[in-house]
């Protein structure tokens, strides 16, 4: 490094456990980020200051007007050019001691393995399932590591997959869920600085793993709740079977494509159709993924408790002893997120009919404060 660079790093290189052998390390590093949305945005802006010597970007959207409430990189002069070419112009200016390289294309089973020789370490910044996927084979395939993260509503979650043979994001979520059961921002909507603080965790992650420093995400998700300001970590582990990926899938964008024991097999529902639901089938069997302390404060009953963690680690035991998958299954958590996790893992151990509570405990205590119990 010359004088400069010391200068512009100099709280790195003072700093205890890091210093100028660790910033070395970061310039000679590269970085993809696929996705220069609402995350891709706040993971940039971070890996730029850090110094990192390589950066990809790639999206082949262009900026909108209703991107400006979260994507902190565009204002409206933007409107109507691409983002990864704006992101990469803009970004270009912090920092004139590294490469941004910018792709204006979409991230795609034919590009993927050009993309990912070039780079050390793939950061997910996408918005859609297909691209997920995708993303998370060609990193399994071509041997990287992937940073993931992923926003909704006031929830979002942050893990590293395919890291020195640790789970992949298909030990979280085995099969794709139909896109069509799962609202968008658009349609759900997203608080604005969700997608910031998300980010920001997928950069810090990244300057782990590239510098060897504090321990990375791998076999865990950080969960994260804006409205309540937790967050909180499940375990995850790696199956062996999804470590191996010997070709690229092609884009689901409709799972009725898929096979049909998983076509309609996660259903959401509200509070109001959950209460129904308990007073028409005597056999309705309700799960509680959350945590013992949030289930001591309030519950729905009857319901049976299983913390998503532990349900992840050993859900056949606990369906062979608890739960029958011939039966209707209802799963709820705080606010629908851990829930839906919990429904699409299940989704694998013959459950037919899995109903995820869209609003979580919050909806229903806002909606039957009477029938809300202690646990």
């Amino acid at each position: 490094m010359n004088e400069d660079e010391r200068e512009q790093y100099r709280r790195h290189i003072s700093l205890d456990g890091f210093g100028e052998e660790k910033q070395l390390l970061l310039k000679d590093s590269s970085v993809l980020v696929v996705g220069a949305g609402g995350l891709g945005c706040s993971t940039l802006q971070y890996l730029v200051g850090a110094g990192i010597g390589k950066i990809g970007i790639i999206d082949n959207d262009l900026v909108e007007v209703s991107n400006l409430q979260r994507q902190v990189l565009f204002d409206h002069q933007d409107i109507g050019k691409a983002k990864a070419e704006v992101a990469s112009l803009k970004l270009s200016k912090m920092n004139p001691f590294i490469k941004i390289i910018f792709f204006v294309e979409r991230f795609t089973k034919d590009n993927a393995k050009s993309l990912l020789d070039d780079f050390d370490v793939i950061i997910d910044g996408t918005d859609n399932f297909s691209s997920r996927y995708l993303i998370n084979d060609a990193c399994i395939l071509f041997g990287k590591p992937l940073i993931h993260g992923s926003i909704h509503k006031f929830e979002g979650m942050v893990s590293v997959f395919n890291h020195e043979k640790g789970p992949t994001y298909r030990c979280l979520f085995p099969e794709q869920p139909d896109p069509a059961s799962i609202p968008s921002c658009a349609e759900a909507g997203v608080i604005g600085v969700l997608p910031g603080i998300i980010g920001c965790w997928q950069a810090l992650e990244a300057i782990k793993i590239i510098t060897k420093i504090g321990e990375p995400l791998s076999g865990k998700v950080l969960l994260y709740n804006a409205l309540s300001q937790s967050t909180r970590i499940v375990a995850l582990q790696a199956i062996e079977e999804n470590l191996i990926i010997e070709k690229l899938p092609d884009p689901i964008e409709n799972c009725l494509l898929q096979s049909s024991k998983h076509m309609d097999s996660i259903i959401e529902i509200t509070e109001q159709e959950l209460l129904q639901m308990m007073e028409d089938d005597e056999d309705l069997q309700v799960l509680d993924v959350r945590e013992q302390w949030e289930r001591d404060q309030a519950c729905i009953q009857p319901s049976t408790h299983q913390p998503l963690g532990n349900l992840m680690q050993d859900s056949l035991k606990f369906i062979s002893e608890k739960l029958n998958p011939k039966k209707k299954l209802v799963i709820y958590c705080k606010a629908g997120v851990r829930s839906r996790m919990a429904c699409q893992s299940l989704v694998e151990n013959g459950f037919t009919k899995l109903y995820n509570l869209s609003n979580g405990m919050d909806g229903w205590k806002l909606t039957f404060p009477e029938k809300t119990q202690k646990g």
